[in-house]
């Protein structure tokens, strides 16, 4: 505001000082030595303002683009840390419910284990010799592999999930074979 007050100060400066020194008669072409040199000022003083408001435009804009920019920036950071922590709130939901299931199949193997191991038992004791043993060790074989899987899976060293339903097979390359010639 204060550039344009300036200006136009100036402008009427210019103006009185050429009223000033224009001549008392003017007659016939004495008023082109005074409208000339005033055409002249108002047409440089309005290109003059029109560079200073483009200026003034261009300094605002400018501003605005920077603050959007840094609301835009400000939102995705947000939106950033709102999906970090629904992914990490999804990853606790889905470990405790894995633990959950967890438990009940490892109960569920227990007692149905057990219930063999006791049926081996039962016919050990009723004599069926053979068929007791078998039992027994079958249900042996199968807590053993149970343990151990579930070892495994606790160290992490299980890729069960993944070598089941993720990887495709590998099939190795076989050579070509050589013709065999015939002498």
């Amino acid at each position: 505001m204060l550039r344009f007050f300036l200006g136009i100060l100036l402008i009427q400066s210019a103006t009185v000082a050429l009223v000033l020194l224009a001549p008392e008669n003017l007659h016939g072409l004495a008023w082109l030595r005074l409208l000339i040199p005033l055409l002249a000022i108002g047409f440089f003083s309005a290109f003059w303002f029109s560079s200073i408001s483009k200026n003034k435009n261009k300094d605002e804009i400018s501003k605005m683009q920077a603050q959007h920019a840094r609301e835009r920036e400000k939102l995705q950071v947000n939106a950033e840390r709102a999906k970090t922590r629904l992914v990490k709130k999804t990853q606790q939901q889905i470990a405790r419910e894995t633990k959950i299931v967890h438990g009940k199949a490892n109960f569920k193997v227990g007692a149905t284990l057990a219930g063999v191991m006791g049926f081996g038992a039962l016919m050990l004791l009723t004599q069926f010799l053979t068929l007791g043993v078998v039992t027994l060790t079958t249900a042996g074989g199968a807590l053993g592999g149970y343990l151990y899987r579930g070892r495994k899976v606790k160290n992490g060293r299980s890729n069960y999930l993944e070598s089941n339903h993720t990887q495709a097979k590998v099939i190795p390359s076989e050579k070509p074979r050589k013709a065999l010639r015939k002498t």
